[in-house]
């Protein structure tokens, strides 16, 4: 279970070194999520699982939500079974950061379809996990290993136009899960705004 003193604990100077190694047993946390009620990862053993961290004023961020590719994205992910958590680990002052009130808000007027909006606000999850950007994106399995970790899919830009020639990692990760295969591309660049952390 992540701690505020483990995190504390990490170095300094590397406060995002990679802590999360594909095949291993995904770090366990808990979280608040926008209705306050507490939401633990292991709690979906059995289950597959994707993370989305998630900053609302990201012009990357804005790309696949106004476009309605991360929705789409979602609800295939949630039609195969899995688990969807969007993560914000904005800190209070920073961009994007939210409180509850204002993430409901913000997921029925974007039609999110994540099965919890949760709230990172100390960044103590996003640091373990090394989240880096907005979005970034992580997929456990049902054994609770990380199968999956990097951007949503392999066009970089915050262009909207790019979604249609883009791969799209997780939606591929996911089908080849489904179909019983290992992960083909199971590590890729991250790519999007800095996540908001308070230090």
């Amino acid at each position: 279970m992540i701690s505020i003193a483990a995190v504390a604990a990490m170095s300094a100077a590397t406060p995002l070194a990679a802590a999360q190694k594909n095949g291993a047993i995904a770090q366990d946390f808990k979280l608040t999520d926008m209705y306050g009620k507490t939401v633990q990862l292991s709690d979906f053993r059995g289950k597959t699982v994707v993370m989305e961290w998630h900053n609302p004023g990201c012009p990357f961020v804005v790309k696949h939500y106004d476009s309605g590719n991360m929705q789409a994205t979602q609800a295939a992910a949630r039609k195969q079974g899995a688990v969807w958590l969007t993560i914000n680990s904005g800190a209070q002052g920073k961009q994007g950061y939210m409180k509850g009130p204002a993430a409901q808000k913000l997921s029925k007027d974007q039609g999110m379809n994540a099965d919890h909006y949760l709230l990172d606000v100390k960044g103590v999850v996003g640091k373990a996990y090394a989240a880096k950007t907005t979005p970034h994106m992580y997929i456990v399995d049902g054994a609770g290993k990380l199968v999956y970790q990097g951007g949503i899919d392999d066009k970089p830009t915050a262009n909207k136009a790019d979604i249609k020639s883009a791969r799209n990692h997780v939606t591929a990760a996911l089908g080849e899960l489904k179909a019983g295969k290992s992960v083909s591309v199971a590590q890729s660049r991250p790519y999007g705004c800095s996540v908001k952390y308070a230090s």
